[in-house]
């Protein structure tokens, strides 16, 4: 089984996966939709879906997840192959470099199988043709030979259901999104489902956590589930070294304090985007690629994690002309907002 791509970063709150996660995730993912929380829309549809293909004998149409890091995507891959009774591969878009690797990865499945390619869009066009036919036709067509020589041979492949996985549906070729039977926005959590995750992934890890330390957990975990879990430990490991090991209300928020991630789930570098809007730039209207140079930090990395919460949650809006710093935003941090009062 191919390793997603792991993320080392000082962030805490970085919804990226990184090595701790890959570690500890397994046991704290459910195994079926029943115990999957969250997502009912998702989790409806594809109740729906998995019976009537269980019932035909037939595998699962292709499907694709997309939305923010951390939603569950790979989760609910995993669990999909669970309910069909069937085995997962899981690979990712720029694990897979050539066409013949492609190529070896499908002949390799077994019927109705579940193949999962995590950060899709990264794939490269070559590799990506090598998937029409196999998606459309479960076939592959392979070169024999190089120059007035060359033919080409199809290979028949297995039934099997690809599942994609992408923080950036936009960039899909239109071939290929098009190619997916089902495609799936994941949303984010609400703080009642995220204290929820939090109680039960406790259970898991043997932590005493009351309602009320929970649920300020969860109102910082930026709507997350994988924050929700990196944020359950840390304060654990506060609660064992400073208290008697239970996670209550008080305890919660003073390791969160200390973490430095204030109640709406904010981070440093998050308000120094807003800091960084306000008082360099008026609070905007500001383009990407500005932002990005005056923080230092890469325009991806802005516009798939820090700018969906931020923007979900009335801290920044889109403009034609920009980025803009919203009075939420300076009612949150305590600031004035200057270009409003002088109306």
């Amino acid at each position: 089984m191919e390793k997603r791509k792991i993320v080392t970063s000082a962030r805490g709150i970085d919804a990226n996966v990184n090595v701790e996660d890959e570690k500890i995730e397994g046991s704290l993912r459910p195994r079926s939709l029943d115990k999957y929380i969250g997502q009912k829309k998702i989790k409806e549809s594809l109740k729906i879906y998995i019976e009537a293909a269980k019932k035909r004998g037939e595998c699962l149409d292709h499907l694709l997840f997309y939305g923010p890091p951390g939603l569950g995507k790979t989760t609910l891959a995993g669990i999909i192959a669970s309910e069909m009774g069937v085995n997962i591969k899981i690979t990712s878009g720029p694990a897979i470099e050539k066409p013949g690797d492609m190529a070896a990865i499908l002949n390799n499945l077994q019927e109705n199988d579940v193949l999962f390619v995590d950060e899709i869009h990264r794939l490269n066009r070559q590799v990506e043709e090598v998937l029409y036919p196999a998606m459309e036709d479960y076939a592959i067509d392979i070169m024999i030979g190089k120059g007035p020589t060359a033919r080409s041979i199809r290979l028949d492949l297995p039934h099997f259901t690809l599942i994609g996985a992408t923080t950036r549906a936009g960039m899909l070729s239109a071939p290929l999104r098009d190619r997916f039977g089902m495609i799936h926005k994941m949303e984010f959590y609400e703080p009642d489902e995220l204290c929820e995750i939090i109680m039960q992934s406790a259970k898991v890890l043997d932590v005493e956590v009351d309602p009320n330390g929970a649920a300020e957990m969860a109102r910082r975990s930026r709507g997350t589930p994988r924050l929700a879990n990196r944020i359950l430990k840390r304060v654990r490991d506060y609660a064992q070294v400073k208290h008697n090991g239970v996670i209550t209300k008080d305890v919660a928020v003073t390791a969160l304090d200390l973490m430095d991630v204030d109640k709406m789930g904010l981070d440093h570098t998050d308000r120094n985007i807003l800091f960084t809007m306000i008082n360099k730039f008026g609070g905007g209207p500001v383009g990407l690629d500005t932002l990005a140079a005056a923080i230092g930090e890469d325009s991806g990395t802005i516009e798939d994690v820090y700018e969906p919460y931020l923007i979900k949650n009335g801290f920044i809006n889109r403009t034609p002309r920009g980025r803009v710093v919203t009075d939420t935003a300076y009612t949150h941090l305590g600031l004035e907002n200057r270009a409003s009062s002088e109306i």
